[in-house]
């Protein structure tokens, strides 16, 4: 708090306490006062003041240095007024009761909101555990069963192990700092797992996949990896070119390892390039050809934030689309090579 705010806010009672002292001045010498007993009074009088003003500004300025201090130390703001001390002045501790009543009505509302959300998580938990069973028991009657029809079955099996995956993870999003283990993970092994799990749909559009220089080690979650890679070569196989190519690579460089998912197909236009991340948003492409809800690379975005990695995109129109995951490397591991 600045001296002059401080003043400002106490202007009319400063303005009112000059008006008096003219005023007694003007009264004490038209009695026949003398000016050097006119001049001591004035002179206590401003000196109280002055000490009154100075002791309430310091009172206020260290009051609100304590109230910022309990700000800053609470990570869920709403709970301020139960931590804020009560205030001494009558005029202050009426507007804190009311603060405060409003500050209870508010924590009650994000108690019911999050258990609402908390409900709600659970529910597309077990949704997504219970649906799994059914997509399973279908695979292997296709597995056991091949034809024609059972391809195009589990072609669109995979669309929908997609679309439930998604589902999932946009669920959990609020509590994904709590799911996830950071721990020295294999690019090569979570890159394989990721293309396990999306190998049909690879074979079935005859998708070739190239790898190489995966020989490097992260700090990450390999779970949430997998599911962005799974992203990213979903995408690959819906916006796929005539002769489709995948690329996925790893290199070293300035302090970071860099994963990159690459692809021949038709490309993203430069003007939406920087939108891609975006909750929500498909795109001319995706309104094109149909069937994107916009959430994937959302998703992605989120976790990589949570993740403490960020992703870079390059694309060309009819050439390629490039997707980065970028890790940075602990001073440890920098220490250790």
């Amino acid at each position: 708090m600045k001296i002059g705010e401080f003043i400002h806010d106490r202007i009319m009672s400063l303005l009112l306490h000059l008006f008096c002292m003219l005023a007694l001045s003007a009264f004490l010498l038209l009695t026949g006062t003398s000016w050097g007993v006119v001049f001591i009074i004035l002179i206590v009088w401003a000196t109280g003041l002055c000490a009154v003003t100075v002791a309430a500004y310091f009172r206020q300025r260290n009051h609100i240095r304590e109230l910022k201090s309990i700000m800053d130390g609470l990570n869920q703001k709403y709970l301020f007024m139960e931590c804020a001390p009560k205030p001494n002045d009558y005029f202050g501790r009426k507007i804190f009761e009311l603060f405060k009543c409003s500050g209870k009505s508010m924590i009650e509302a994000v108690s019911n909101a999050e258990e609402k959300q908390r409900d709600y998580r659970e529910y597309i938990e077990n949704w997504v555990h219970e649906i799994k069973v059914p997509i399973t028991a279908i695979e292997l009657i296709c597995e056991n069963n091949k034809s024609e029809t059972s391809r195009k079955i589990r072609s669109r099996l995979a669309l929908i192990e997609g679309h439930v995956e998604r589902a999932l993870y946009y669920a959990r999003l609020d509590c994904v700092e709590k799911d996830f283990i950071i721990r020295e993970t294999s690019l090569a092994e979570t890159v394989k797992k990721a293309l396990s799990r999306y190998r049909f749909l690879l074979t079935q559009k005859n998708m070739r996949v190239e790898t190489e220089n995966l020989d490097k080690f992260v700090y990450t979650d390999g779970k949430w990896v997998e599911f962005m890679l799974g992203q990213f070569l979903s995408n690959a196989v819906k916006y796929r070119s005539a002769s489709p190519v995948i690329r996925i690579c790893a290199e070293e460089s300035h302090g970071r390892t860099r994963l990159t998912i690459k692809d021949n197909g038709i490309g993203i236009p430069i003007s939406e390039l920087r939108r891609i991340f975006d909750k929500g948003f498909t795109g001319s492409n995706g309104r094109a050809l149909g069937g994107s809800t916009g959430m994937g690379l959302y998703l992605c975005r989120k976790l990589a934030e949570a993740l403490g990695v960020y992703l870079e995109a390059d694309s060309r129109e009819n050439e390629y689309t490039a997707i980065a995951i970028c890790f940075p490397r602990p001073l440890s591991y920098e220490n250790e090579r």
